[in-house]
């Protein structure tokens, strides 16, 4: 008799103590659970094997990125209704030891065993970064963590980003179904960073985290400054120099492979750091402030463009997610926006403003999820399955998190104000909108 969707549905609804909001269809052809939920795929007892010997989020996303678990139905309903059960449980090594105290779980967990089939650990997932020793954030480690992310193929990153080759939040005036579109907002985007450090005909850029080279290019063809972008990825500065060749603008812009830490050719008059300082850490956050101080010409412009957590009444409790950090960003940590506006105060800056577009970002992750849901056998025929599963399920995610506010994303505007006081704002600054 197939019934190991029903064994499954008791034995998860006994560990987690509470019903489960999805439905389940096990390797067996069987289901159960709610009518009409969207249905989790448990495709084979090896996805039962992967939360065994790594419960919480980790064996989870193991299990989705190999291909052993699916989602039926709607991605966004299903992670929304799984949230609560698993991601925001806050689960950790003390209270999954002390709910394995409870006899009910500890049955629970014997009859998965069981269910399993023989114990034997499965290979992580080859997507799955490789941990090498030594300290976070040094110029090695940073380059590996980049190159993880981003050398997976320009082809790729278009067919999710689309023609803007933009990967950071864009600036939507309405949602697509009122008539914007993607391309339109990335470009408001970037001319909203132009303004706000009010670049114009001879001045001098750096854009840190320069990307496959839009801002770049935007800043140089439309308003007229000298610009020089810097990236770790060698595939994103190869596609950003031809796209710079092809728009004529090779007298204009150059495109560094350059870690922020070794840019000497300063002082600039305007510094965007667009989605980058994610990448930073913590502990090289000040030093990050610090060197991009430095760079700026007295009265200088700073436009940082960074996702923020919410703050932790224990920061030092703060872990980074297990899922982001093992497949998406090696070694990317968020920072509350407080924080960061302080260590940019403490490296010399003065914040002039700060805008949140939060809403912003749930709106352009799912545009990238629709762009690759819909280019979906074109995205396996250039990255591996595993790959294209870790995109769809971050992007969907994200997204969520972003409209719920477990995350937001704001542009900080920061001055190298001279001593003398005078800032260059004008009294009414956000004349930029």
């Amino acid at each position: 008799m197939a019934d190991a969707a029903l064994r499954l549905q008791n034995l998860f609804e006994q560990l987690l103590g509470a019903p489960l909001p999805v439905r389940i269809r096990a390797w067996d052809g069987s289901q159960a659970g709610p009518p009409g939920a969207p249905v989790l795929v448990v495709r084979n007892r090896r996805a039962l094997r992967r939360l065994l010997f790594k419960p919480g989020e980790l064996g989870l996303a193991r299990a989705w990125v190999a291909g052993d678990l699916g989602i039926d139905g709607d991605l966004y309903i299903a992670l929304e209704l799984m949230a609560g059960l698993i991601w925001e449980r806050g689960e950790d090594a003390r209270t999954l030891a002390g709910a394995l105290r409870d006899p009910e779980v500890r049955a629970a967990v014997r009859g998965l065993v069981r269910l399993a089939g023989p114990p034997l650990p499965p290979s992580p997932p080859p997507e799955e970064v490789r941990r090498a020793r030594g300290h976070l954030h040094t110029k090695r480690s940073d380059r590996r963590a980049i190159s993880h992310h981003y050398d997976v193929g320009n082809d790729f990153y278009e067919l999710v980003l689309g023609p803007s080759m933009v990967y950071s939040c864009a600036y939507w005036q309405a949602p697509e179904a009122e008539g914007g579109t993607l391309e339109d907002a990335q470009r408001d985007k970037l001319e909203l960073v132009s303004r706000k450090l009010g670049l114009r005909p001879g001045l001098r850029l750096l854009d840190v985290g320069c990307g496959w080279g839009s801002m770049a290019i935007h800043a140089a063809r439309e308003h007229g400054v000298s610009v020089v972008g810097v990236t770790l990825s060698q595939e994103q500065a190869a596609y950003a120099r031809k796209r710079v060749a092809d728009e004529g603008l090779t007298d204009r812009v150059e495109i560094r492979v350059q870690d922020y830490r070794d840019v000497a050719d300063g002082p600039y008059d305007a510094i965007s750091s667009i989605g980058m300082a994610e990448h930073v850490g913590a502990e090289r956050y000040l030093e990050y402030a610090i060197d991009l101080h430095r760079l700026l010409r007295p009265g200088g412009r700073l436009l940082n463009h960074q996702i923020a957590r919410r703050p932790q009444r224990d920061e030092s409790a703060y872990d980074v997610d297990e899922f982001i950090d093992a497949y998406v960003f090696p070694d990317g940590e968020l920072a509350p926006l407080g924080t960061t506006v302080t260590q940019l105060e403490r490296a010399g800056f003065e914040v002039r403003d700060v805008e949140s577009i939060r809403e912003h970002y749930a709106l352009t992750l799912r545009r990238w999820v629709a762009n690759l849901e819909s280019e979906w056998a074109a995205a396996l025929r250039l990255v591996s399955p595993g790959r294209a599963r870790v995109w769809r399920l971050y992007m969907a995610a994200c997204a969520l998190s972003f409209e719920r506010n477990r995350i937001g994303v704001n542009q900080v505007l920061a001055v190298k104000t001279p001593e003398a006081g005078g800032s260059g704002l004008p009294l009414r600054a956000r004349t930029w909108h």
